[in-house]
């Protein structure tokens, strides 16, 4: 059993940190998230890393499967901001993951390289109003004629969907009655014609805008359908392999960066800030929490790390991912929260980056199958019966 961190993905490390110091430093991000938005621009630099490959296959222009790696850039990144991860998961997860595990092999050749460039980014349309964990439940329906596919519907919570080349979005695409039998993946253009975009504001998640989005009469190609013409009515089997295991762990990804800088910042702001005539560092509450919150960082780090482990060597990790990202989520906003109580005031006024790590941390739990969800997939993978 070895604990060490690799080599290559120590020196990953440093270089995300150097490439955001130069190009999305702190006082700038500030000033992304009070605009709420996010140059486009900037995957341009991450792609200059050379991480964008680590999800695809070198036959299709990638540098191999590294899921540690992969997850490790998705972390470092979130340190800086969840919305900069979010990009790069737009490219090598949304995207390239998707592609990989259901596209067909015209699309594999038609996008991976393109994606393994930095050139393409996914945006997920799989929620409506009414639909959020039950996606089998979609609304949204496409109706094939000849090789035409024609969309009409709605979707919420699209996120990055302005920055997108394409929305991966799940819809009916017959008999609503079948429900998991009947339901297709699509790529749609969000500047094809009948695409209507409506940005919603939200408390974090911001500089990446989150979006209602509407199809009327929207045409496009049955090359577009994922999996091509006989990926029609295959959208369930699709949306629940490989992938999705995967998506948990970069949302626990995300929330560990974001815990993890939580805490680095506290643990500066305790040997800065003096009361009573000492560094609040030196008060035993203060020092309390902050060896809780080192404590609770290193377990939320192993949980997702292993579950990378064992998705990197393609072995069962169906209750593990559904562990890691409830874990890490949960116990990255009770992190976050008891760093702000350290930094007091300055924890909570704008301006400051506690107040933008709590805003961002507060969806953690929520994104990419809600806490709940996960308790439900570990009881019932786990084998506990129901009655």
């Amino acid at each position: 059993m070895d604990f060490g961190e690799p080599d290559h993905v120590a020196m990953l490390r440093e270089s995300i940190r150097r490439m955001l110091e130069r190009h999305a430093p702190r006082e700038m991000m500030a000033k992304w998230d009070e605009e709420d938005k996010v140059p486009r621009a900037l995957m341009q630099h991450i792609t200059e890393l050379g991480v964008c490959g680590m999800t695809i296959p070198e036959e299709y222009g990638g540098t191999g499967r590294d899921i540690l790696a992969t997850m490790v850039t998705v972390e470092e990144l979130s340190r800086r901001s969840m919305v900069i991860a979010t990009l790069y998961l737009m490219n090598s997860c949304y995207g390239s993951m998707n592609i990989l595990a259901s596209g067909s092999e015209e699309q594999k050749q038609r996008l991976l390289p393109r994606l393994a460039n930095g050139e393409l980014l996914f945006a997920y349309g799989l929620s409506e109003p009414d639909v959020g964990s039950d996606l089998a439940s979609v609304k949204t329906r496409a109706d094939r004629k000849g090789d035409k596919v024609i969309i009409n519907g709605f979707k919420r919570w699209c996120s990055g969907a302005e920055s997108a080349d394409y929305i991966y979005a799940l819809v009916r695409s017959g008999d609503p009655d079948a429900r998991y039998k009947n339901l297709s993946l699509i790529l749609i253009p969000p500047t094809a014609k009948g695409v209507t975009l409506t940005h919603i504001p939200a408390m974090g998640a911001r500089g990446l805008n989150t979006n209602d989005v509407t199809f009327d009469n929207v045409e496009i190609g049955i090359e577009d359908v994922v999996g091509g013409a006989e990926g029609w009515n295959q959208g369930w089997p699709k949306l629940a392999g490989p992938a999705l295991e995967v998506e948990k762990l970069e949302v626990a990804a995300m929330a560990l960066g974001i815990a993890a800088q939580a805490v680095d910042d506290a643990w500066e702001y305790s040997q800065t800030r003096s009361q009573f005539g000492k560094r609040i560092c030196s008060h035993q509450s203060i020092r309390h929490m902050l060896a809780d919150v080192q404590t609770k960082l290193a377990a939320a780090r192993l949980m997702l790390y292993r579950g990378c482990w064992l998705a990197d060597n393609n072995l069962p990790c169906s209750v593990e991912t559904s562990m890691a990202k409830m874990y890490v989520c949960e116990m990255g906003l009770d992190i976050v929260l008891t760093c702000q109580k350290v930094m007091g005031a300055y924890g909570y006024a704008r301006g400051f980056d506690m107040e933008r790590h709590v805003r961002d941390m507060l969806l953690m739990p929520i994104i990419g199958g809600s806490t709940a969800i996960q308790k439900n997939n570990i009881a019932n993978r786990m084998g506990l019966p129901k009655a």
